[in-house]
């Protein structure tokens, strides 16, 4: 791909410019493993381009901003910047490979490219190209060395060479030195390749002619175009002395760990001098050449020629030090033999991985997708080789896993379904962990927090919930409250409650109950009629507040259970009292005269009638009775002459209530004399009135009411006597062509009316619908047979 060329690269530091087309060629780009790679040389200047990073990633420039394009590079974020207006890669601030990445062979900025919706990451490396910007440089500006005018043609004396901060050709140093009579440079590569630099006298010195030789030792790069550096080097000639002393080796090379203790000994020296006497004893030193650095991390006895540990010794700062060692004879005019200790440091497993957690993608919702990314992780080393190899790995029984996507760079990624409600937090630990032997170890958690969505409804504890309540309720009445519960959270978990409307017969459900939203209390809107409705069954929806909104029922049976709040109805043509009229005082004991008819509008124990007779005035025992349950009124004894021909009879018919509710009726009974015709009628007096009954006959019934309470069914007997109607056509209920409850004379027949809500041949009192009617036999007395 072809790539353009705008910027123009800034003058280096020697002043010349790099050629336009080797500027390009560096900041082409290539594709492979799944990132870019760009090339630019160091020190160019703010704005110039490094490559089309949005074309080349695939992106189009109007998605930039909307999915949050970003860049981001460890502790190197404002040396690369990306316009987002046309998606190139720029230079945002000066580049100095020397400060990125010192003598590095390799020197690369990696930057992480992230987008949202959705998610992409992104691995570029921008290659910094070294530049031959950096002269050589030598550690001091000028060195001394201290020659005797004895020492034979031929002799070397090294010397310090310069260090480039360059790498490659930029760093590749020859020497020379200025044109002399006396010394040549003689340049040499140790096994280190490291150049050696020693003089070799090529011309006998003479102290009384020239005491002191000034030399100009020059370094030259091979960089394009060359930079040099210059040291003055002093000669000071002395006198006296024919042999130094002398190493076995110029060159000693020992290894040491790295974390050597102090005062452990490094190498023990060993000069010899061909001398006698005091020109034979020697005293080992440092030399000039060497910095002070090195003499923090080592000492030498100058007796013994023992080198030790002086100070800590760290692979990563520093693998090798190069000591330069003087040995000197005591003569008075000493001469010294040199020789290098080269140091080279064992790297040992004593850096713990480094772990940094770049980028969250937090909360997470629990229906994430498999591999959705949670967060960017990179892990480092400082050490070398397999004590600086780094495996990561996690906490297991976690639904996540790690991926790799570039050296040392991971991606927390979710592996398998989330479920809020059964863990709604996971704190999960990356352990990093080198190859060194024994191991080291990092850690560093991430909490996962699962972000809710409605996937639960809301729940009843059961499904169906049976409620009693009394009749009569005042309006309004908290009858019952229902309760769902939401297993999800915030506003997916906040339940609301709701009628589920119907109709109850011709009216609404809701003009009966409601249901408050928040608390689920059910109210009774008004009171409840067990004679009207016993049962209200309805349902009450539960729905949450999410999106889009869950929800669930709930069924309640509501049973109206019965108060006594209706008393007993007397059944009569009039309701307002009788008459009853007997031909002969000759009747038996046991004799039925008279029934007494009543129902009761309620149910169970609120309906179930008794009959007591009250005592007349004056304590006179009366010769009737009222059966308790069956308002039978019959002769107790034979009628005698002595009772008065006129009695009264109030008869109280009371419920089984609490407290029991009552009714009264008032029979007059006449009695004739014996002698008169035979003829046989009955009047009834119902009430407490004493005008007079119209006349019907006498028909004794049994009226069986069957009650459901709390779905058992009661079974009420109530007896009461029907009425055959023998009024005129015009009168009340009796009236032609009115359904009315009938039964035929013949014993023991059934007969149902023709509407079961009507009213009994009265007129009065509220319908019954649960009512039928028998007609039993009848003791034979002397007027029963014909009554009947």
């Amino acid at each position: 791909m072809e790539q353009d060329c705008d910027g123009i690269f800034p003058a280096r530091k020697s002043g010349i410019s790099a050629p336009a087309d080797l500027l390009c060629a560096l900041a082409t780009w290539e594709a492979g493993s799944g990132q870019l790679h760009y090339s630019i040389p160091e020190e160019a200047k703010h704005g110039t381009f490094v490559g089309r990073i949005a074309q080349d990633l695939g992106l189009e420039l109007a998605e930039l901003v909307p999915r949050l394009f970003r860049v981001a590079s460890k502790d190197r974020g404002d040396l690369l910047e990306v316009n987002l207006q046309n998606g190139i890669l720029f230079v945002n601030s000066r580049i100095d490979r020397e400060e990125l990445c010192g003598r590095s062979a390799e020197c690369s900025i990696h930057l992480e490219v992230i987008v949202d919706r959705p998610l992409q990451v992104f691995h570029v490396e921008v290659e910094v190209k070294d530049i031959n910007d950096n002269p050589p440089k030598f550690s001091r500006p000028e060195q001394r060395l201290f020659i005797l005018e004895s020492r034979m043609l031929d002799s070397r004396f090294p010397v310090e060479g310069a260090s480039d901060l360059d790498i490659g050709a930029n760093a590749a140093l020859s020497y020379k030195v200025n044109p002399n009579e006396y010394f040549d440079l003689d340049v040499k590569r140790n096994e280190e390749e490291t150049n050696v630099l020693e003089l070799v006298l090529k011309k006998p010195l003479d102290r009384e002619e020239t005491q002191e030789h000034r030399l100009l030792l020059i370094a030259i790069d091979g960089g394009k175009p060359e930079l040099t550096g210059t040291v003055q080097l002093l000669i000071d000639v002395l006198d006296a002395n024919d042999n130094a002393p002398k190493f076995d080796k110029s060159i000693y090379n020992v290894r040491l760990l790295e974390n050597t203790p102090k005062e452990t000994l490094v190498i023990k020296l060993n000069a010899s001098d061909a001398d006698e006497g005091i020109n034979k004893e020697i005293l080992y030193f440092f030399s000039n050449l060497v910095l002070d650095d090195v003499k923090s991390k080592f000492t030498i006895d100058s007796t013994s020629g023992e080198i030790k540990v002086k100070g800590e010794l760290d692979y990563e700062d520093c693998k090798l030090f190069e000591i330069n060692i003087d040995a000197v004879d005591r003569s008075t005019f000493p001469l010294a033999g040199h020789c290098k200790v080269i140091v080279k440091l064992v790297d040992v497993n004593d850096n713990v991985p480094e772990m940094a957690i770049t980028s969250t993608f937090l909360p997470i919702k629990e229906d994430a997708p498999l591999s959705t990314v949670i967060a960017l992780i990179s892990v480092s080393d400082r050490d070398s080789g397999a004590n600086g190899q780094v495996t990561c790995s996690l906490t297991p029984h976690i639904p996540f896993k790690l991926v790799s996507t570039f050296k040392n760079h991971y991606s927390l990624v979710l592996d398998r379904a989330l479920d809020r409600e059964n863990i709604a937090n996971y704190d999960v630990v990356v352990t990093a962990r080198d190859g060194g032997s024994p191991s080291l170890w990092a850690t560093a958690s991430v909490s996962v927090e699962v972000a809710d969505v409605n996937d639960n409804a809301p729940a009843f504890a059961q499904p169906e919930y049976t409620v009693f309540v009394k009749e009569n309720n005042p309006p309004g009445a908290h009858i019952f409250t229902v309760s769902a519960v939401d297993v999800d959270a915030q506003k997916n978990a906040l339940v609301s409650y709701s009628l589920v409307e119907r109709r109850v017969g011709e009216r609404l459900l809701s003009s009966y109950v409601s249901v408050h939203a928040e608390s689920g209390k059910v109210f009774a809107l008004q009171p409840l009629d067990h004679e009207e409705l016993e049962l209200l069954q309805f349902q009450v929806s539960a729905r949450d507040a999410g999106v889009p909104a869950l929800g669930s029922n709930v069924t309640l049976q509501v049973f109206v259970l019965d108060e006594n709040d209706n008393a007993p109805t007397l059944l009569g043509p009039q309701g307002s009292g009788g008459t009853i009229e007997l031909l002969s005082r000759s009747v038996t004991s046991g004799h039925v005269v008279a029934k007494v008819r009543a129902v009761d509008a309620d149910s169970g124990y609120n309906a179930w009638l008794s009959y007591e007779l009250q005592p007349a005035a004056g304590a006179v025992r009366s010769p009737f009775r009222v059966g308790l349950y069956t308002g039978e009124i019959s002769t107790t004894r034979v009628l005698e002459e002595a009772d008065t021909p006129r009695q009264r009879l109030l008869v109280l018919v009371k419920d089984h209530g609490e407290p029991p509710l009552t009714a009264t009726a008032t029979f007059l009974v006449s009695l004739v004399e014996n002698s008169q015709a035979p003829k046989v009628s009955s009047r009834v007096l119902v009430g407490t009135s004493g005008s007079d009954s119209t006349l019907i006959d006498v028909n004794v019934y049994l009226i069986i009411a069957i009650c459901a309470v709390s779905s058992l069914l009661v079974l009420t007997l109530l007896l009461y006597t029907a009425l055959r109607c023998s009024a005129t056509p015009t009168d009340g209920a009796c009236a032609p062509g009115k359904p009315m409850l009938v039964c035929s004379s013949a014993v023991g027949t059934w007969s149902y009316s023709q509407q079961r809500r009507q009213r009994v041949c009265s007129g009065e009192g509220p319908p019954k619908t649960d009512l039928m009617a028998f007609s039993p036999s009848l003791p034979q007395g002397p007027s029963s047979a014909e009554n009947l």
